[in-house]
């Protein structure tokens, strides 16, 4: 796992989303969310996407973007957006180089069961550099937190 602390620079990315590639440099001069969710259409990540769009014109509003990363593939992704009618950016990251690169691939356990799988995490991202860092997230409430973190910046 990757120990990142906020302060330091933000690892570099470049995903696919549906609406075509995203990279760090692309929030230059401004703020960018990036979390990052264990599987698309699933309760948890379901309800945290439709917690940042419900929110997504405040995110806009205060400057930033809000830019949801999973190892799904594009179709999931596009499928995912359409059946709920999500307004955030969903990046593909198949080969889960950015999701190691924030220390969210790591070792889970279920029912004694290990296994890998991405933590929940979410980065508050500013000027290139780690504003804020959330780890092992819960999801009621965690979109609204983000966006008083990001007015408060």
């Amino acid at each position: 796992m990757t120990d990142l602390i906020e302060g330091a620079p933000a690892p570099d990315f470049n995903m696919e989303t549906p609406d075509g590639p995203v990279k760090l440099a692309d929030f230059a001069g401004n703020a960018l969310v990036l979390y990052f969710y264990p599987k698309d259409d699933t309760g948890g990540c379901t309800k945290e996407a439709q917690a940042f769009t419900v929110l997504i014109d405040d995110f806009q509003k205060a400057g930033a973007a809000v830019v949801g990363v999973s190892k799904d593939s594009l179709a999931s992704h596009r499928k995912f957006q359409a059946k709920y009618g999500l307004a955030v950016t969903l990046a593909s990251d198949p080969e889960g180089e950015t999701v190691a690169a924030y220390g969210s691939w790591v070792e889970k356990s279920m029912y004694g069961r290990s296994y890998m799988g991405i933590d929940r995490s979410t980065f508050l991202i500013r000027d290139g550099k780690l504003a804020r860092i959330w780890r092992k997230v819960r999801v009621p409430g965690h979109a609204e937190e983000v966006l008083g973190e990001l007015r408060g910046l």
